[in-house]
């Protein structure tokens, strides 16, 4: 896949013109066991330019051989490092390595794996400074050339400002807060963690606390004599202008972010920032400060570079919420597949995935975790397509052996969706397997008990319940809300978590509104 996106490329072309380079090659260091990975890497990055400077590659086979390597070359501007070579963590080791020992942190580093479970992303952003993290089955050439560029402007900027000025310790500090507050944009994975987020890592970079807005505005559009105040976007903002979150600007700060965007630069004027973060799509973020006052030439720079990175991390955010939201889709469309093959009641699936998230956030999950049970708890029944029509649309009472069969869903369901290194996907098998278990451990299929079932199969087995009860199904009738509550409250300790189920019922006029919401008359 990569070849062929490499080619089509417009950097991949049969033109062998080039310009007069009045620089040295920007030098790229791989770091990878597979031969193949490294002819692919440089096919793609052929035609690469940054600054009418191209790439020289230096090849590494593993983790020592990069060592030797680093340890010669001082001018190595971006590295791809893999994960797993001589030993499943001899990239992570690599890059330890790099920033503790040999003490290099302009290096930018680019982590790539063909195995994201042996180093799941969350962990290795949070515990491993690295600039970025692409698993290769993902690493199409456009995605490659963009993280070179991205990598390249961080490290030539660095350099610029380490060229311009003395080593000194104002700006070793300043140059780690930006690393800092840029590593922290990249764990955020939501858009308004990313506003404040960003709000409180300027503040900080600045050492500023100032009345702040940031706001999202539509590039393609930058060209416009005036921008449309409806057509920016306030993310964030503080101080006195927390009013003005979607709502109307005032056009006098309308003014200054025009400005900044048909400069496509940060703006510095009298006591007023404006901070530009462009993206490689069609968004571009603005940071307003009011009240700024003698920002030095140290601060501009840092901020420069700050934006660039603010950039990239808003742009992995927003692909990132796309496959989110792709994921999220696919398997609601899953679950209503097999809510129609198995007659139940329409939007089984949806009703449940709104129970689920509601009695998450109710019972204290963090948000993160309830909007993940949420886009996971469509697939609880997954097993059930491979669950014979006769037994699964049975109007009666199983017999003993049809039983044994429609108790086999929940592993058919887990073997579906395991051990795919995805958290979205290994959370619906956790649910698939276990949401039939009972908290007394007389469920099915392992008969586990207590809190050995996952919190996640504690809330979906309650949301799971209540649906069943409360709408018709083929083999029974709707039973009223009351005879439901009833039910319910009578198998708290037995079938439910009697902690989650007092929370349930307590809050029950919540799941009722959600019943109601979908205008179903049973």
């Amino acid at each position: 896949m990569l070849i062929d996106m490499a080619k089509k490329s417009p950097l991949f072309s049969g033109n062998k013109s080039k310009a007069i380079e009045t620089e040295p090659a920007w030098k790229v260091l791989i770091v990878d066991d597979e031969p193949d990975v490294h002819t692919v890497t440089k096919l793609a990055l052929s035609r690469f330019k940054l600054d009418n400077r191209s790439l020289e590659f230096i090849n590494a086979y593993s983790g020592e051989q990069a060592r030797e390597i680093l340890e010669k070359e001082s001018d190595i501007a971006v590295a791809f490092v893999d994960v797993v070579m001589e030993s499943d963590h001899a990239g992570l080791e690599l890059i330890k390595w790099i920033r503790e020992e040999n003490h290099n942190h302009v290096i930018r580093l680019i982590l790539r794996t063909g195995q994201p479970g042996q180093a799941p992303e969350e962990n290795v952003i949070v515990n491993y400074d690295i600039n970025d993290y692409k698993s290769k089955a993902e690493l199409d050439s456009r995605k490659l050339v963009t993280s070179v560029y991205s990598a390249l402007r961080s490290y030539r900027d660095i350099m610029e400002i380490e060229k311009s000025r003395q080593i000194q310790v104002k700006h070793r500090h300043g140059l780690e807060r930006v690393l800092k507050a840029t590593s922290g944009l990249f764990e955020l994975r939501n858009l308004q963690q990313f506003a404040d987020g960003l709000l409180a890592q300027v503040a900080s970079l600045l050492n500023i606390d100032q009345e702040t807005m940031l706001v999202s505005y539509n590039a393609l559009d930058v060209m416009s004599e005036r921008i449309d105040s409806d057509s920016i976007q306030v993310l964030a903002a503080t101080g006195k202008f927390g009013h003005h979150v979607n709502q109307t600007i005032p056009e006098d700060i309308i003014a200054l972010l025009q400005q900044a965007i048909h400069a496509q630069q940060c703006l510095y004027q009298e006591d007023v920032f404006v901070g530009y973060f462009p993206t490689n799509s069609s968004w571009v973020n603005l940071l307003y400060i009011d009240g700024v006052k003698d920002i030095s030439p140290l601060d501009k720079q840092l901020i420069d570079i700050f934006s660039i990175n603010v950039g990239v991390a808003f742009e992995n955010l927003l692909l990132n919420q796309e496959i989110e939201d792709t994921q999220s889709e696919l398997i609601l469309k899953l679950g209503d597949v097999v809510e129609s093959r198995s007659k139940e009641t329409a939007h089984h699936v949806r009703r449940m995935a709104e129970y689920c998230h509601q009695l998450g956030i109710l019972s204290g999950l963090p948000i993160e975790e309830a909007e993940l049970l949420k886009r996971a708890a469509p697939m609880h029944d997954i097993g059930k397509i491979a669950t014979p029509d006769a037994i699964l649309l049975k109007p009666g009472k199983l017999d003993s052996e049809e039983w044994e069969v429609m108790r086999q869903h929940p592993n058919a369901g887990y073997q579906i969706l395991a051990d795919t290194g995805r958290p979205l996907l290994d959370a619906s098998a956790i649910i698939a397997l276990q949401h039939h278990e009972k908290f007394d451990g007389s469920g099915y299929p392992n008969g586990i008990q207590g809190e050995e079932i996952h919190v996640f199969a504690r809330i979906v087995a309650i949301a799971d319940v209540f649906d069943a009860l409360s709408h018709k199904r083929c083999y029974k009738e709707a039973w009223p809300i009351d005879k439901v509550i009833e039910e319910m409250d009578a198998c708290s300790g037995s079938h439910f978590d009697p902690r989650l189920i007092k929370i349930f019922l307590e809050n029950i006029e919540v799941f009722l509104q959600i019943k109601q919401s979908w205008l179903d008359p049973s």
